[in-house]
């Protein structure tokens, strides 16, 4: 687990004029709505005035990040271009010139970082599947040779591959890998002494996606971006970059094509930055969100498993109506005040995910096989699935692929293969029932073995972008695509 040090100061939310009743009603909505929230902070005026942890996360776990990678990404090219070895207008096949295929189209040769941050290349979609599929072993030289469908510098596509091209520039010119860049001019002065990266067969870290940081290290990231890159009075990103990659660059429209509201997701996109109603905010998939809002001097960070645009909704709705309200700034020191404090206080401590109901069962060792055609599974069809009892749970055994321990009324943890899992399970009638949380990232996979079949099924609460393979999940060090470099 990463240390447990203070990176930001603490307060209460009436010292620093929010309402404690609309942190309240933050976590009434996200309840209401069965929004299943890992963590919450949130910072005013620089100081954490609420945070809590859903059981079984918690404050000291690193949590994948998504696409939320990109904004670091972004500062990276930002401390480049600063170091006078990068700028806007330099172009790809220029600083790769090895992953620039003898094809490359007129425009592919006018790709510039500018293009690549604003996500404005010109390809009609999301080029990154694509592009591997081409090049498994070069995703610069896919990119490359897709065809563009618009203008650079026209048009606004997610494009997962920019970002990626932008970490090997970032590395070509400086000489270091990203995480070691990063780490060195961001997190280490900062005092975020643990970073987890994701990375692909080649060692290189995705760079769109595959960071892992605590909570409290998110929120510290937007309260450097609120003060303008400056750090314990140490100007650790310029300020120029830091307005230029938080502005809008490009008019976007909502990337979802199912009809749905996705407000905070067509202001306008900056240099790896989605533009907001009420600021700016990094986003990874599945509701992760650093909020920054300049105009309450606020700070909100998020990790979760659902709907982003929901969390950004409460948050909006419920939250900043109680900043600066008129009734708290007044009765900071009542009784009534201080008592909406305790119960806050209170509610934010005992956070938690439902446990599996159910008894301890038959306290004998039952088998199955694993069906894998269900959609969603996280492990190998055939797969022998053994469940033996334990003091106070279970050993859950795949085969000869990894073992796990589960509780029963508590969760047990275990790391098969060099990665944390987090269980519970229960008997339901004939059939065990188990959560193992995958803690580090977003997802859990639900085993449900049924004796009587001798049939087990092992499914993801939602699908890992990077692929369904629980194992590839669970190995350390982390690698969850081999296939492609």
């Amino acid at each position: 687990m990463a240390s447990q040090r203070a990176l930001l100061p603490r307060s209460t939310p009436a010292d620093e004029g929010i309402s404690s009743r609309a942190i309240s009603a933050l976590l009434d909505r996200l309840e209401a709505r069965s929004a299943e929230c890992h963590s919450l902070m949130v910072v005013r005026h620089g100081r954490v005035v609420a945070e809590g942890w859903w059981a079984p996360y918690s404050a000291d776990r690193l949590h994948l990040l998504y696409s939320l990678t990109k904004s670091f990404t972004s500062i990276a090219v930002g401390l480049a271009v600063s170091d006078g070895l990068l700028s806007l207008d330099d172009r790809v096949v220029d600083v790769l010139p090895d992953h620039v295929p003898v094809d490359v189209s007129e425009q592919g040769g006018r790709i510039t970082v500018h293009h690549l941050l604003s996500m404005t290349a010109g390809h009609a979609t999301d080029s990154l599947d694509q592009a591997w599929r081409l090049e498994p072993g070069d995703l610069v030289k896919g990119f490359l040779r897709l065809p563009f469908d618009a203008a650079e510098g026209t048009r606004h596509t997610y494009d997962n591959s920019t970002t990626f091209i932008l970490a090997r520039m970032v590395e070509r010119v400086t000489g270091r890998g990203l995480p070691e860049f990063l780490d060195e001019r961001l997190f280490q002065p900062m005092g975020i002494d643990h970073a987890e990266w994701d990375r692909v067969a080649s060692g290189a870290a995705f760079g769109f996606h595959g960071l892992h940081l605590t909570t409290e290290a998110v929120a510290a990231f937007g309260e450097l971006l609120l003060r303008g890159g400056v750090w314990d009075d140490r100007q650790l990103v310029p300020r120029t970059w830091v307005e230029l990659a938080t502005r809008r660059h490009i008019d976007c429209v909502s990337f979802k094509d199912d009809g749905s509201d996705d407000a905070d997701f067509s202001c306008g996109y900056g240099y790896q930055f989605w533009m907001s109603r009420h600021g700016y905010h990094g986003h990874g998939a599945f509701g992760q969100q650093c909020m920054v809002i300049p105009s309450h001097d606020l700070v909100v960070a998020v990790t979760a498993q659902g709907e982003a645009q929901e969390l950004i909704d409460a948050v909006w709705e419920c939250l900043l109506p109680g900043v600066d309200h008129a009734e708290n700034a007044e009765n900071a020191e009542n009784a009534g005040s201080a008592q909406d404090e305790e119960i806050l206080a209170d509610r934010l401590q005992r956070l938690s995910l439902p446990a599996v109901p159910g008894s301890s069962g038959p306290r004998r060792s039952v088998s199955a096989r694993l069906d894998a055609s269900v959609e969603g599974s996280a492990l190998p069809d055939g797969t022998t699935v053994i469940i033996e009892p334990a003091v106070g749970g279970w050993l859950i055994k795949f085969g000869s692929i990894f073992e796990v321990e589960a509780g029963h009324g508590d969760w047990r943890e275990s790391s098969p293969l060099g990665r944390p899992v987090v269980a519970a399970g229960a008997w339901q009638g004939s059939t065990f029932v188990a959560d193992l949380y995958v803690i580090t990232t977003p997802h859990r996979v639900r085993l449900v073995v049924d004796v009587e079949a001798g049939a087990a099924t092992a499914t993801w609460s939602t699908l890992p972008l990077t692929g369904p393979s629980l194992e590839l999940h669970v190995r350390s060090p982390l690698m969850t695509r081999p296939d492609v470099a």
